[in-house]
């Protein structure tokens, strides 16, 4: 709101770009369903409120997708740009752009890398949950020794209840028992036994059965008692001499029927329901104990892992170093033809411990500008002049091998240099132009020469308010520009013949630039 101008409700931004040979942005677009041809129409609305709106061919976007989505457009170089390539993260950007080994190498080492992350974090989190298992475990395992030591069998505990009954009342049984197998087959002085008196009778029937059968019947009826009477008194006695009567025998049964009640109480209402509970617990022991044997497996598993990465990684970090090699040659060639004839630059690939998901190794880029000086990292001895010009040779490698569509801005490339310098560095740029549609922002003539197309930025006053204009050149109107950049605003015949002869020869170098990129292409 602050770019608001005076007197103004609202400003509007509008961008147009060709994206027909940027795939980048056809997949961001399409991922967000906004539908687009080969143009793109981007504009800006905001607010003297603050309220800002974000169109995308016609489409509301956020400003984290424009955000995500301009660097694939507009590649800026200017001075807080050259900074950026301190940062290790462009640096890398850099070095793996350009080579499908390494790139393939890379995914290589991250799939193996997400794998051991994933089993890591797996490992830890198997950690965590393996003290509450192991604590569990202990718990299940007591619990089934408890149940199996007690060697349950089903309905023990109702025969238990059984022989308690007739123990506690085992006096009294005697008496009856006693009393009843004397009635069967003891004779007393009070009269004689039922097997005595029943035998008897037997006998009398016998008799009577010599001279008259009529009680043949009866007779039959009174043997079959008699054997009857006989077996029962044999059971009764056996039942009689059974009887444990001994106190220490109820005793011993009493603890028993004690542990089977109080595990009926634990683990269920029924001996069967306890002996379910058993299964049960011998189940979740066994799937506990599998618990702790795949723990073990996914340590192999992380092992396995490990060692893959690590070799992984050692292939990675040397086809860096490889990469890094050639990478730096090709820069120090072109420093030297953007006037650092001295210019020694190097990028050191270092194995290092700690495995991230780029690798396990640091990269710096070491810098000198001068004979005799050590070499140091970038961002400590480069000045924004040199720091330019290594951007400048970094982008001029760059061009040919990314031809995404990404358009580039040169924001005051030419601080710092004049000259010779200032040629080289326009021949420079104007080879990257070979390859991308590059905007340059320049005081320099010799830079604005080379140039396809010559916009004039100027400030005037209209109405009382300060507008900016930005106008095409004529041929016409570019001779005189590159005059007055190159001798002031007092233009003199001399100076527009010399600009005359600086266009010519930028025209000519651009043709040499032409052929040599046509060559690179074919070759």
């Amino acid at each position: 709101a602050d770019v608001i101008r005076s007197g103004c409700d609202f400003l509007r931004v509008e961008a147009v770009f060709s994206i027909e040979e940027n795939s980048a942005v056809s997949a961001l677009l399409a991922a967000q369903e906004i539908e687009c041809d080969d143009e793109l129409i981007i504009v800006r609305k905001v607010s003297r409120a603050g309220k800002s709106a974000i169109l995308v061919n016609g489409a509301h976007v956020t400003l984290t997708f424009l955000k995500k989505l301009a660097p694939h457009l507009v590649d800026i170089h200017g001075q807080n740009e050259n900074l950026a390539l301190l940062r290790e993260e462009a640096q890398r950007s850099l070095l793996e752009g350009g080579d499908a080994d390494l790139a393939e190498r890379l995914c290589a080492y991250q799939d193996v890398y997400r794998d051991w992350k994933a089993r890591t974090k797996e490992r830890e989190m198997r950690t965590e949950e393996n003290a509450e298992i192991a604590e569990r475990l202990d718990m299940l395992r007591w619990q089934e020794q408890e149940i199996a030591e007690a060697e349950l069998t089903e309905g023990e505990d109702e025969e238990l209840e059984t022989e308690i009954r007739r123990l506690s009342h085992a006096e009294r049984l005697v008496e009856h028992a006693s009393e009843a197998s004397n009635l069967l087959s003891e004779d007393t002085e009070e009269g004689a036994a039922v097997l005595t008196a029943l035998s008897r009778v037997t006998h009398a029937l016998e008799e009577i059965a010599r001279y008259d059968e009529s009680l043949a019947g009866a007779q039959a009826m009174i043997e079959e008692a008699y054997i009857s009477l006989q077996e029962a008194s044999y059971e009764v006695r056996d039942y009689l001499e059974g009887i444990d009567a001994d106190p220490a025998s109820l005793d011993k049964i009493q603890l028993r029927m004690d542990v089977i009640e109080r595990l009926k109480k634990k683990y269920g209402g029924s001996i069967s329901a306890v002996l379910a509970r058993l299964e049960a617990l011998r189940t979740e022991i066994s799937s506990a104990e599998r618990y702790d044997m795949d723990i073990e497996e996914l340590d192999a598993a992380i092992a396995r892992l490990r060692q893959r990465m690590e070799q992984c990684a050692a292939e990675l970090t040397k086809q860096r170093q490889k990469v890094g090699a050639a990478l730096s040659a090709k820069i120090e060639r072109e420093l030297q033809g953007l006037g650092m004839k001295q210019a020694r630059f190097h990028i050191v690939v270092t194995p290092e411990e700690q495995y991230t998901t780029r690798g396990a190794d640091r990269l710096t880029m070491l810098f000198s500008a001068n004979v005799g000086e050590t070499e140091k990292p970038l961002e400590k001895i480069a000045s924004g002049g040199e720091l330019s010009r290594i951007a400048l040779a970094i982008k001029s490698i760059v061009a040919a091998r990314d031809t995404d569509g990404t358009s580039m801005v040169f924001d005051e490339i030419d601080t710092g240099i004049g000259g010779r310098t200032a040629q080289m560095v326009a021949e420079r740029i104007a080879f990257v132009a070979q390859y991308k549609q590059v905007l340059c922002i320049t005081h320099l003539p010799q830079i604005a020469c080379m140039a396809d197309v010559h916009l004039y930025i100027a400030k005037s006053v209209v109405d009382g308010a300060t507008v900016t204009r930005v106008e095409p050149l004529s041929e016409k109107e570019r001779v005189r520009e590159i005059a007055r950049m190159a001798s002031g605003d007092d233009v003199t015949w001399a100076a527009l013949a010399n600009a005359r002869t600086m266009l010519a020869g930028a025209a000519t170098k651009k043709k040499e630039l032409k052929q040599l990129e046509i060559g690179m292409r074919s070759g």
